[in-house]
């Protein structure tokens, strides 16, 4: 029999046409990607079916918010990440996800299944958001509500007049290539009858051809001058890079060789942490105004004479720029050069990093701020104001890299002030420090923890934790369990929501000392301890990075009292109180921030 297709276009293009299904595979694996994580479902049954073959996997997640943080994560270690679910009542829950995904920048493909075009009538479908005595169908709430967050929403459509094949790949395709290129998320609703439908056949560019023309920018060769001619008047330079360095290897590379060519000290925003070796000599870790390590902010508000600023954010906001406190010091320095890139992948960007590695510079003679561990008392308790120092003095014997996951809460903000070594992985602390969506670390952790072992690297993935954030998310370690993924947790125990609590009340009531964490955990398989002292949390924690196999849980029990915060914790608490109007947190505030000269 003849089908339309043949007898319009010839025998031959009826051959090369494929299905979507399998397009849709070509174009996933193309992107570089082995793993779409995704939760099962009636309207997402034949895409599981076209996907999880020939070399790609649909791996499941406990629910499909973990999956789309799974996607997040897969984005933030592999450039693109892909969520798989169902109609509407999988793919809803994934919206915070896509907003993690939007407000970080993360290129991730949330991929609904659908009713089938044939479907789509006056009838309602047990997965519609609408009541059984609506007046009218609404087949978009997914659709609507993905867009209302900003991002490109679209269902993919069949054949529309006899004898063209439709065009539904190539939409697939374009919305992939959309979220890569700009780093940001997209959601594509694909009808369940399209999967094995016939599709036009594509041939895919290289990723490198992918970036467009040209830039159509000019002026950067007298961008590129000024900041020579700045630096050449400079005596004590600095590079304070932001996000838009952090998600671009290649511009991560190129500003590391300029400094280490030129001798320049460089330091990132709180949107930058997890991208460079924080060990590294001239690194000077990361800035944000009075929550910055001392050493940090008396060397940059006392010291520096010229900013070159590469790729900080955009708009000015709250978590990068010191909680629009007044107190950071480079958002208002006179003397700096601005540099943010308005192009995909960071283009201008790199070819101005390009150009400053063949200038005609000095090769600076900065004396930065020596760093020493502090003596810890073995004895002493172990608590959040010793977490970082302690973890340092760890990772100084170490031989291998350490992936740090902070959870939303008290762990997050603690652990701005570690200063993770290089990882072969090249990421070594992974967050969402402007979105802080809770839940995110044990999904990330997984992520990290299968990238290190198909790529057979030597790192570690450890997750920092208060007992709120983990009890979120816990059920993702089943899948730590089936797979026998190494994770190393530190538990921070206070059993309640400490960080900005302003009161008793039942809400801030997370857990009870009833609770056994270390059943728990042995319960997925793993093992664990109590640790209380200084001492007996280093050598634990030294023991589990050591042997590195399984689920290791390190239980710590905290106390919420003002000694035991660290810095940053301790600041923020006292602002949160002085912006709610405590007068005595005021006058506290004011006494602790003012500025470094």
């Amino acid at each position: 029999m003849i089908t339309p297709y043949e007898q319009n276009f010839g025998a031959d293009y009826q051959r090369s046409l494929v299905s979507l299904g399998q397009t849709m595979r070509q174009i996933i694996k193309h992107f570089g990607v082995d793993t779409v994580y995704g939760v099962g479902g009636d309207f997402a049954a034949n895409l599981i079916a076209a996907l999880d073959q020939d070399g790609l996997t649909v791996s499941p997640s406990s629910n499909e918010l973990n999956a789309g943080f799974c996607a997040c994560a897969k984005a933030e270690m592999e450039g693109i990440g892909f969520c798989l679910t169902t109609y509407t009542v999988g793919s809803l829950p994934c919206v915070s996800a896509a907003a993690l995904a939007k407000t970080e920048g993360l290129p991730v493909v949330f991929i609904s299944g659908a009713p089938g075009e044939d479907e789509v009538h006056q009838s309602g479908i047990h997965h519609m958001v609408q009541p059984s005595n609506s007046w009218r169908a609404e087949y978009d709430a997914a659709l609507d509500a993905f867009a209302a967050i900003g991002i490109r929403a679209e269902r993919l459509q069949g054949d529309r007049s006899r004898g063209q094949p439709n065009i539904s790949a190539f939409r697939f395709y374009e919305l992939v290539k959309h979220a890569w290129l700009h780093r940001e998320p997209v959601f594509i609703e694909v009808p369940r009858n399209l999967v094995s439908a016939l599709t036009q056949p594509l041939s895919l560019p290289a990723l490198d051809q992918l970036e467009g023309p040209e830039l159509v920018f000019a002026g950067l060769e007298a961008v590129l001058g000024t900041i020579v001619q700045k630096l050449k008047r400079a005596r004590s330079p600095l590079v304070y890079f932001g996000v838009q360095v952090r998600r671009n290897p290649e511009l991560t590379r190129l500003m590391h060789a300029f400094c280490h060519r030129f001798q320049i000290p460089y330091v990132g925003d709180w949107f930058a942490k997890g991208g460079v070796d924080e060990t590294d000599p001239l690194c000077l870790g990361t800035y944000n105004g009075a929550f910055s390590d001392a050493a940090t902010r008396g060397y940059i508000e006392s010291r520096a004479d010229y900013v070159l600023d590469l790729g900080s954010s955009i708009i000015p906001q709250d978590t990068a720029s010191a909680f629009h406190t007044g107190t950071h010091f480079i958002a208002d320095f006179g003397n700096r050069t601005v540099v943010k890139s308005t192009v995909a992948r960071e283009a201008e960007l790199i070819r101005i990093l390009q150009g400053l590695l063949e200038a005609d510079l000095p090769i600076f003679e900065c004396v930065l701020p020596q760093r020493q561990l502090p003596e810890l008392d073995a004895s002493a308790k172990f608590d959040f104001h010793v977490l970082v120092d302690a973890i340092a003095q760890v990772q100084a014997q170490q031989a291998f890299g350490t992936v740090f996951m902070p959870e939303v809460g008290n762990s997050f903000f603690a652990s701005f002030g570690l200063r993770p070594c290089a990882t072969e992985i090249g990421i070594n602390w992974l967050a969402n420090p402007w979105y802080a969506a809770m839940g995110t670390s044990l999904p990330y952790a997984r992520v990290v923890s299968e990238t290190i072992r198909r790529k057979q690297f030597s790192d570690r993935a450890v997750v920092i934790t208060g007992d709120g954030g983990f009890h979120f998310q816990l059920n993702e370690l089943i899948h730590f369990q089936k797979e026998g993924l190494p994770v190393t947790i530190v538990y921070m125990r206070n059993d309640i929501y400490h960080m900005g609590k302003s009161g008793d009340g039942p809400i801030y009531h997370c857990s009870t000392n009833q609770f056994d964490v270390l059943q728990l955990v042995r319960a997925y398989g793993g093992d664990g301890k109590r640790c209380e002292t200084i001492g007996e949390f280093c050598d634990y924690y030294s023991r589990c990075l050591e042997e590195n196999t399984g689920i290791r849980l390190i239980e710590v029990p905290c106390l919420p009292l003002a000694q035991y915060q660290c810095r940053e914790i301790a600041l923020l608490n006292l602002y949160i109180l002085s912006r709610n109007g405590d007068a005595e947190a005021l006058k506290q505030w004011n006494e602790q921030v003012s500025p470094v000269r």
